[in-house]
């Protein structure tokens, strides 16, 4: 098989057993083609976290793809047909874990970028790459460090492309122009623990926080807009009792999480969680976490560039979303830059077996490639 420049670099990322937050020597890899294509290379380690920025270029704009090189764990490796890091083409496809999410899209981005450097090597503003081992993780010392390291000095990105797989059904059918914001919750409501047989003389939180929670679950928080769906409420987990069928708890936790819209704000979603709670009368207490801002780039010159370049390569009308969870790009956005996400198809990612088409491997560097030309060509 005549294996193309995406794929061989591509096999040589998916080789790398570089599980959250280990990078495993794959920016390395990335960071000596960058550095042969003039790009200037930073590495920048945050406690067991490693961090890349390269950079061709001194002056504006600056175009920037952002994706990661650590992958979600394996799970139960005897139910994957082949070994996950020991990536397989069969059928047409490439098996391994992160084939979809995202290595194949690192090497698309390596590679358009070296071509487009080739053939335009006096070429407008900058290039870069923001490249980290903590996407998948806690997302504390990856991105969002670096950025933090950018802004400092006054480095600022102008356009950003994250590799993320965006991809429904055909490869640029979607491309995500902002996401949701992600709020989270830990609900523990105070009860009295005692025997069942004598409720008089307990309190069952569960009982209690019943009508609330139903509550919850019903309540219209917003109605969406353009770009984004109504925002969601959703209970992952209810843990009460001691395992006994005969003691009534004494209190109950219950995890939930808002993935939310701008039509709202964390604050105001809080707001009206409690307001509820409170009309129940309920002894309680709430943690919470803020995962991500929403964020949203309209169409401008960023998206465009993205949906003509698709058109171009892989004749597709794509469409604009902001469905799915949290990227990095949660991170990049609020520094004013335009940010989408642009990649594979996202039909595996995170499952046994997870694979990409390598037919539209070659396509996906050709269309970042355009979008370099359409943004920065003379």
């Amino acid at each position: 098989m005549n294996q193309s420049e995406t794929l061989k670099l591509s096999l040589e990322l998916l080789r790398k057993p570089s599980v959250t937050p280990l990078d495993y020597d794959c920016q390395n890899i990335i960071a000596k083609r960058l550095a042969q294509a003039g790009f200037n290379i930073e590495h920048m380690r945050f406690d067991d976290v490693d961090n890349l920025w390269a950079r061709r270029g001194t002056t504006g704009p600056v175009f920037c793809f952002a994706g990661h090189t650590d992958v979600v764990p394996t799970g139960q490796l005897d139910a994957w047909n082949s070994d996950p890091f020991q990536p397989e083409i069969r059928d047409g496809k490439l098996y391994g874990r992160g084939s979809a999410d995202m290595k194949t899209a690192l090497a698309a981005m390596v590679v358009a970028s070296e071509r487009f450097v080739a053939k335009h090597p006096d070429h407008k503003g900058s290039i870069a790459f923001l490249i980290t081992s903590d996407e998948e993780g806690p997302s504390i010392n990856g991105t969002v460090k670096v950025i933090e390291t950018l802004e400092a000095r006054q480095e600022k990105i102008d356009w950003c492309l994250v590799g993320e797989p965006s991809s429904t059904h055909v490869l640029g059918d979607v491309i995500k122009n902002g996401r949701r914001g992600s709020l989270n919750g830990i609900l523990t409501v105070q009860g009295h623990q005692g025997h069942v047989a004598y409720p008089h003389l307990a309190n069952n939180p569960i009982h209690a926080a019943a009508l609330a929670l139903h509550e919850l679950c019903q309540e219209v928080w917003d109605q969406g807009d353009e770009y984004f769906p109504a925002t969601s409420f959703q209970i992952s987990n209810i843990h009460s009792g001691t395992g006994a069928n005969n003691v009534i708890p004494g209190h109950l936790d219950v995890t939930f999480n808002f993935r939310y819209s701008t039509e709202v704000t964390a604050e105001l979603l809080k707001q009206r969680v409690h307001e509820i709670l409170d009309r129940h009368q309920l002894q309680y207490t709430i943690q919470w976490t803020l995962s991500g801002l929403p964020f949203l780039t309209p169409v401008g010159e960023l998206v465009n560039a993205a949906k003509q370049a698709i058109q171009a390569v892989a004749g597709v009308e794509a469409r604009l979303s902001t469905s799915g969870g949290t990227s990095d790009g949660r991170f990049i956005a609020p520094t004013g830059a335009q940010v989408l996400e642009l990649g594979v198809l996202n039909a595996t990612i995170h499952q046994i077996n997870e694979h990409v088409n390598i037919a539209e491997l070659e396509p996906l560097a050709e269309i970042y490639e355009q979008i370099l030309v359409q943004l920065l060509a003379h």
